[in-house]
């Protein structure tokens, strides 16, 4: 998004437009005077720097004129995260609230050319990059990934431990002062989840729902978390969306969902939909974004790829591109996050 160009009214009327299957001017300035006093002159000029920008397009003419979003996949639509979280949940314009089976017809495609050549020339190879290592090098950068992941990932879920207590936790096995067992216990478990997905990291490449389980099993061990999929429904803090409670349905979706991660070809793909499809389903009672965040790893790391440490995300920004994602179905926040960790991975570790 470009920040220099657009308003925030502006930005309203791209999310408007993003939000809709087309919408005419007059229904544009209807909903805006709710928010903005504009004009109609000034609605004019907005939607034009809109279209100038290539943000949505323009269908018809005169008072047929209808104004529609850039693309019609509902993945690759644009959304100004700010301005879509000024809205409290309960006011978000066309927030959906369940699951939508439609989905699986549009994950396929989800990185445009010029994604997929950044994300080309910024991949190294793993396995050349880890076997350039001395030993004794080789170990203290994967000591320090394993740290920096453990404390990120856990730090997202509310996990109170900084980075120094979370190197010393794993370094040292000593215990940080004044925290839950539960937090020390996840730290842990992320650690030693890593350390399978090295071990394994060949099985990954076609991925199952046992393996997955096994995964989510070793990242919620000793939090009394229950496992196998869920048979109660949950909620989602900030958010109206509720993903299926019925047993059989999440099973169905969480078997689709892993279709289509198997027939994915790109594997900076397969590790988006895990990244964004496993904290939607909620197949689990609780644990599904660490889950997905380390799946995602187990998947790039098969296919001699670097895992993503999460080091440098803003844990609020984080929940927020999931939860854009949930209401409408966007994941081009996700995807510019899951990219700048690419690119941040890449050029921190192993080297």
């Amino acid at each position: 998004m470009n920040e220099t160009i657009l308003t925030q009214r502006q930005k309203y009327l791209l999310n408007l437009i993003n939000q809709s299957e087309g919408l005419s001017r007059e229904e544009i300035q209807e909903r805006t005077s709710l928010l903005y006093s504009i004009s109609k002159p000034t609605i004019i000029r907005d939607l034009n720097i809109l279209l100038k920008e290539r943000f949505i397009e323009v269908l018809g003419e005169a008072r047929a004129t209808r104004y529609l979003p850039k693309v019609q996949n509902p993945l690759l639509r644009r959304f100004d995260l700010e301005r879509y979280f000024a809205d409290d949940p309960d006011d978000r314009i066309n927030a959906r609230k369940s699951f939508d089976l439609k989905i699986f017809e549009n994950l396929h495609g989800l990185f445009l050319p010029e994604e997929t050549d950044t994300l080309g020339k910024i991949a190294l190879s793993f396995k050349k990059q880890t076997t350039n290592l001395s030993p004794d090098l080789l170990k203290r950068e994967l000591e320090r990934f394993m740290i920096e992941l453990s404390w990120k990932s856990s730090k997202i879920e509310g996990n109170t431990y900084t980075l120094l207590e979370t190197e010393s936790l794993i370094k040292e096995q000593k215990e940080a002062v004044g925290k839950s067992k539960d937090e020390t216990t996840m730290i842990l478990n992320h650690k030693n989840a890593f350390e399978q997905i090295l071990k394994n990291k060949e099985s990954f490449k076609t991925i199952s729902i046992s393996e997955i389980n096994q995964l989510h099993n070793l990242l919620t061990k000793g939090l009394g978390i229950s496992f196998g999929i869920r048979k109660q429904a949950v909620g989602i803090t900030g958010t109206t969306y509720r993903p299926f409670d019925n047993e059989h349905q999440i099973k169905e979706v969480f078997e689709k969902t892993v279709n289509a991660i198997n027939k994915a070809t790109d594997p900076f793909e397969k590790a988006l939909i895990v990244h964004f499809m496993i904290p939607y389903i909620q197949p689990y009672g609780d644990g599904n974004k660490r889950t997905a965040r380390m799946l995602t790893n187990a998947i790039l790391l098969a296919y001699d790829l670097y895992p993503l440490s999460y080091r440098s995300v803003d844990e609020d920004e984080f929940k927020k591109t999931l939860i854009l994602f949930y209401e409408q179905e966007s994941i081009c926040e996700i995807k510019r996050l899951f990219i700048e960790q690419v690119k941040f991975a890449n050029e921190t570790y192993f080297r």
